[in-house]
């Protein structure tokens, strides 16, 4: 299959959607599909690149807004901004679309699916509910553009059935026609790199900084806890909320104890939560909570919020410890009971690290790739017997990922 993912953000920015997408493009073709992606260029230029073999197109995306200024320059780079998706369009002739956190990037993926007839898979990453800026309760037009990509996608998938009965809530998504499909990890990601500053022994959080995270719930937390001064907290991630909430640590008398050591590398975040006695995920809302995950291969136990999605694949007491983070005594005894328990500590640990295999990348994409079969109505294909001898070579042409030619357009 030709598949274009059409995604809100993309290397070389750094998030969860991003390493989503970033992973599923990988294994996609490796499976052997044809894939392209299609992201938000942010200073809205048009670029083709490659990431990691394949083609990415970063594009152009503006969208209406209020004042009289910004709908003339909405009305300017408007054109501009419809031949760069309707020339990546014919240039990639895509069987499916798959939109994964919707923004403007739904809004051109939807209109180049109804303009060439190509069906459109719709993913959901929480972005409806956790975005301290309110975009869906403030922004009609995002609100209206979302209800008819709803309506018009052939499927439509949630990291967590929250997320689904969000869009079935607020934004017409027939009850019981989303699916399920859980975020990935990489379990083979080792802790390389060297993050300075870290106390001998420590509990460990990582996000961006910002409100809905929760870090400020997380020190009243640890400042109440029956472990501080002799565990540190480490919270790492960079964010809006970093002076806030190193004031907060003043504040709780615990600023010594507490370590942000700023915006970590993949390889350094391993090495924080290698290295935590406990892992705490203090979210006010979390629409999965990848961290959880990250925990678990880490080998560390895990404090996980109440709130949002993590009660769908947490199980309390066996592979963590689920509280509301704004029972600032539950958040402080949770902490406490991991960190004083090592007979417990190790229980989690073990039946967490047992649970990551069904969290692979090559397990989500096989759901997508169900989904994109039962679109296009094509069959699952059969599978090879045991000691079949299947001879190496190269795949047809048409399922090859396509070079670049001198203009930036594929060969």
């Amino acid at each position: 299959m030709r598949i274009a993912l059409a995604t809100s953000s993309f290397s070389p920015y750094v998030g969860g959607v991003e390493e989503h997408v970033r992973h599923v493009a990988r294994v996609l073709a490796q499976n052997g599909h044809d894939v392209v992606v299609w992201t938000i260029s942010r200073d809205g230029s048009r670029t083709v690149r490659e990431v990691d073999g394949i083609q990415v197109c970063d594009l152009p995306a503006p969208l209406p807004a209020r004042s009289v200024g910004d709908i003339a320059r909405f009305a300017v780079r408007l054109p501009r901004a419809l031949f760069a998706w309707w020339r990546a369009a014919r240039s990639f002739r895509a069987d499916v679309i798959h939109v994964h956190c919707f923004g403007p990037n739904g809004t051109y993926a939807r209109w180049v699916s109804r303009a060439t007839r190509t069906p459109m898979v719709l993913t959901t990453h929480g972005e409806t509910m956790a975005d301290d800026h309110g975009l869906f309760t403030h922004s009609r037009f995002a609100r209206r553009s979302l209800r008819t990509s709803l309506q018009s996608a052939e499927a439509v998938t949630g990291c967590s059935q929250l997320v689904l009965d969000d869009l079935a809530d607020r934004f017409g998504l027939a009850p019981g026609t989303g699916t399920v499909v859980f975020n990935g990890i990489d379990a083979e990601e080792t802790p390389e790199e060297p993050v300075t500053g870290l106390p001998d022994r420590y509990v460990a959080a990582i996000g961006r900084l910002q409100r809905v995270k929760g870090f400020d719930l997380l020190i009243d937390a640890y400042a109440a806890s029956a472990i501080a001064p002799d565990v540190g907290l480490v919270i790492g991630g960079d964010g809006p909320e970093a002076d806030l909430l190193r004031r907060r640590a003043k504040e709780m008398g615990v600023a010594e104890h507490v370590v942000l050591p700023g915006r970590l590398s993949r390889g350094q975040v391993a090495t924080v939560l290698d290295g935590a006695a406990a892992v705490v995920v203090p979210s006010r809302f979390e629409a999965f909570g990848i961290t959880g995950l990250e925990a678990w291969r880490a080998g560390a136990p895990l404090v996980a919020t109440a709130r949002g999605g993590m009660r769908e694949f947490v199980r309390d007491g066996v592979d963590g410890l689920i509280v509301d983070p704004e029972s600032t005594a539950s958040l402080a005894a949770a902490i406490t009971a991991l960190v004083g328990d090592d007979d417990l500590a190790r229980r989690m640990a073990r039946a967490g690290a047992e649970r990551l295999p069904s969290f692979g990348w090559r397990e989500v994409v096989e759901q997508y790739e169900a989904l994109y079969r039962e679109t296009l109505g094509v069959p699952a294909p059969a599978p090879h017997a045991p000691d079949a001898a299947v001879p190496s070579q190269p795949p047809p042409s048409s399922m090859r990922t396509p070079g670049l030619g001198r203009d930036g357009e594929p060969q």
